[in-house]
Protein backbone atom coordinates (compact mmCIF):
# COMPACT_ATOMS: atom_id res chain seq x y z
CA UNK A 1 0.00 0.00 0.00
CA UNK A 2 2.00 2.73 1.62
CA UNK A 3 4.56 1.54 2.90
CA UNK A 4 7.50 -0.75 1.03
CA UNK A 5 8.76 -4.10 2.50
CA UNK A 6 12.37 -2.96 1.86
CA UNK A 7 12.78 -0.03 4.20
CA UNK A 8 11.82 -2.43 7.28
CA UNK A 9 13.03 -5.70 8.86
CA UNK A 10 11.20 -7.86 11.03
CA UNK A 11 11.01 -7.06 14.69
CA UNK A 12 13.77 -9.81 16.34
CA UNK A 13 13.87 -9.12 19.76
CA UNK A 14 11.73 -6.05 21.18
CA UNK A 15 8.28 -8.07 20.50
CA UNK A 16 6.49 -8.61 17.43
CA UNK A 17 5.95 -6.62 13.93
CA UNK A 18 8.48 -4.89 12.11
CA UNK A 19 11.41 -1.77 12.50
CA UNK A 20 12.71 0.41 10.17
CA UNK A 21 15.82 -0.55 8.36
CA UNK A 22 16.26 2.99 6.27
CA UNK A 23 15.44 6.35 6.47
CA UNK A 24 12.73 5.87 4.41
CA UNK A 25 11.30 3.62 6.69
CA UNK A 26 11.56 6.11 9.43
CA UNK A 27 9.71 8.67 7.53
CA UNK A 28 6.68 6.47 6.96
CA UNK A 29 6.82 5.93 11.17
CA UNK A 30 7.08 9.80 11.27
CA UNK A 31 4.37 10.60 8.92
CA UNK A 32 2.20 8.10 10.81
CA UNK A 33 2.46 9.37 13.97
CA UNK A 34 2.57 13.55 12.97
CA UNK A 35 -1.00 13.32 12.15
CA UNK A 36 -1.87 11.08 15.48
CA UNK A 37 -0.06 13.51 17.87
CA UNK A 38 -1.08 16.49 15.81
CA UNK A 39 -4.68 16.12 16.14
CA UNK A 40 -4.80 15.84 19.72
CA UNK A 41 -3.80 19.83 19.48
CA UNK A 42 -7.08 20.58 17.50
CA UNK A 43 -9.56 21.87 19.57
CA UNK A 44 -12.13 22.11 16.77
CA UNK A 45 -12.63 18.69 16.92
CA UNK A 46 -14.47 16.62 18.87
CA UNK A 47 -13.65 13.81 20.94
CA UNK A 48 -16.05 11.44 18.77
CA UNK A 49 -14.69 12.85 15.30
CA UNK A 50 -11.15 12.54 16.61
CA UNK A 51 -12.06 8.87 17.89
CA UNK A 52 -13.79 8.07 14.49
CA UNK A 53 -10.56 9.53 12.80
CA UNK A 54 -7.83 8.00 14.76
CA UNK A 55 -9.91 4.50 14.14
CA UNK A 56 -9.89 4.67 10.80
CA UNK A 57 -6.01 5.84 10.49
CA UNK A 58 -5.54 2.48 12.92
CA UNK A 59 -7.40 0.54 10.79
CA UNK A 60 -5.56 1.77 7.33
CA UNK A 61 -2.12 1.29 9.25
CA UNK A 62 -2.43 -2.04 10.37
CA UNK A 63 -3.61 -3.01 7.09
CA UNK A 64 -0.58 -1.39 5.95
CA UNK A 65 2.07 -3.29 8.26
CA UNK A 66 0.17 -6.27 7.89
CA UNK A 67 0.82 -6.13 3.45
CA UNK A 68 4.44 -4.67 4.32
CA UNK A 69 5.22 -7.57 7.16
CA UNK A 70 3.64 -10.50 3.83
CA UNK A 71 6.46 -9.13 1.78
CA UNK A 72 8.85 -9.17 3.86
CA UNK A 73 11.98 -11.44 2.58
CA UNK A 74 13.46 -13.62 4.86
CA UNK A 75 15.45 -16.83 4.42
CA UNK A 76 14.78 -20.38 6.10
CA UNK A 77 17.20 -19.96 8.72
CA UNK A 78 15.56 -16.27 9.83
CA UNK A 79 12.21 -18.54 9.34
CA UNK A 80 13.78 -21.28 11.68
CA UNK A 81 14.78 -18.78 14.01
CA UNK A 82 11.40 -16.96 14.35
CA UNK A 83 9.44 -19.67 14.73
CA UNK A 84 11.78 -21.32 17.70
CA UNK A 85 11.25 -17.69 19.23
CA UNK A 86 7.31 -17.83 18.87
CA UNK A 87 7.06 -21.20 19.82
CA UNK A 88 9.33 -19.93 22.94
CA UNK A 89 7.05 -17.00 23.55
CA UNK A 90 3.81 -19.21 23.63
CA UNK A 91 5.30 -22.08 25.82
CA UNK A 92 5.79 -19.08 28.63
CA UNK A 93 2.33 -17.11 27.78
CA UNK A 94 0.81 -20.97 28.35
CA UNK A 95 2.61 -21.43 31.32
CA UNK A 96 2.02 -17.39 32.80
CA UNK A 97 -1.43 -18.32 31.77
CA UNK A 98 -2.08 -21.68 33.57
CA UNK A 99 -0.20 -20.18 36.50
CA UNK A 100 -2.46 -17.63 36.62
CA UNK A 101 -6.06 -19.53 36.38
CA UNK A 102 -4.52 -21.42 39.21
CA UNK A 103 -3.88 -18.87 41.72
CA UNK A 104 -7.26 -17.95 40.80
CA UNK A 105 -8.64 -20.70 41.51
CA UNK A 106 -7.02 -21.25 44.54
CA UNK A 107 -7.90 -17.47 45.40
CA UNK A 108 -11.27 -18.00 45.16
CA UNK A 109 -11.32 -21.27 47.27
CA UNK A 110 -9.73 -19.71 50.13
CA UNK A 111 -12.53 -16.49 49.93
CA UNK A 112 -15.26 -18.57 49.35
CA UNK A 113 -14.70 -22.10 49.95
CA UNK A 114 -16.09 -22.80 45.71
CA UNK A 115 -13.68 -22.77 42.74
CA UNK A 116 -14.08 -20.15 40.64
CA UNK A 117 -12.82 -19.73 37.06
CA UNK A 118 -11.45 -16.97 35.78
CA UNK A 119 -13.41 -17.07 31.61
CA UNK A 120 -11.06 -15.51 29.72
CA UNK A 121 -7.84 -16.96 30.90
CA UNK A 122 -9.39 -20.32 30.44
CA UNK A 123 -11.03 -19.25 26.84
CA UNK A 124 -7.42 -18.10 26.13
CA UNK A 125 -6.09 -21.70 27.08
CA UNK A 126 -8.40 -23.53 25.16
CA UNK A 127 -8.32 -20.56 22.17
CA UNK A 128 -4.30 -21.78 21.89
CA UNK A 129 -4.97 -25.21 22.01
CA UNK A 130 -7.64 -24.78 19.07
CA UNK A 131 -5.07 -23.23 17.32
CA UNK A 132 -2.39 -25.74 17.84
CA UNK A 133 -4.91 -28.59 17.30
CA UNK A 134 -6.02 -27.10 13.84
CA UNK A 135 -2.27 -25.94 12.26
CA UNK A 136 -1.34 -29.66 13.37
CA UNK A 137 -4.23 -31.53 11.35
CA UNK A 138 -3.52 -28.79 8.39
CA UNK A 139 0.07 -29.47 8.14
CA UNK A 140 -0.64 -33.19 8.67
CA UNK A 141 -3.25 -33.26 5.85
CA UNK A 142 -0.92 -31.00 3.61
CA UNK A 143 2.16 -33.13 3.46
Amino acid sequence: MFGKPEWFTRRKYLGWGIQPKTWQGWVYIAVILIPIIGMQFIPQIDNNSRNAILIVWAVLLAIDIVDIMAHLKIDEREKMHEAIAERNALWAIVIVLAMGLSYRIAQSIMLTGKPQIDPVILSALFVGLGAKAATNIYLDRKD
